[in-house]
């Protein structure tokens, strides 16, 4: 789906997250969509994931940061039978808390058409729910 009707734009992604845990950097995809949807144009990218076991997360890749982050998350939300949401693989309960800690969405700015990152920040999906491998994300640029 891409609406290009005025100044709001929208893509969706369908996004491949594996049967792991994962982050899943969406940076290039992200500056992809701003060249189609902005065309020079100061504004917002919200990015959103409409699934209640996701999220969407700014941080540094490929550094370590992002397994330090699953590792976290795994400390904070134990995948036993401790939740009382049970159905699904063991532990599933708390895929579901998730978004209340990551976001499922991120509102970013966009300047003169490109997005305004820091020098080792990039936009992630996060994935801790591995019974659902399909994942949608919507871009949005707002002008």
């Amino acid at each position: 789906m891409n609406d290009t009707s005025g100044a709001f734009t929208t893509r969706i992604l369908n996004v491949q997250s594996g049967s792991a845990e994962t982050v899943v950097d969406l940076t290039h995809e992200c500056e992809s969509f701003l060249r189609d949807a902005a065309r020079g144009r100061d504004g917002l990218l919200n990015v959103f994931v409409p699934h209640a076991t996701a999220g969407v997360a700014v941080l540094e890749t490929g550094a370590g940061s992002d397994s330090d982050l699953l590792a976290a998350l795994h400390t904070l939300l134990p995948a036993d039978d401790r939740w009382q949401h049970r159905h699904g693989s063991p532990g599933h309960g708390r895929d579901h808390v998730l978004p209340a800690l990551i976001a499922p969405h991120a509102t970013l700015p966009v300047i003169g058409g490109a997005l305004e990152l820091g020098t080792w920040q990039s936009v992630c999906l996060v994935d801790t729910n591995k019974d659902n491998p399909d994942r949608q994300v919507r871009l949005s640029f707002l002008g």
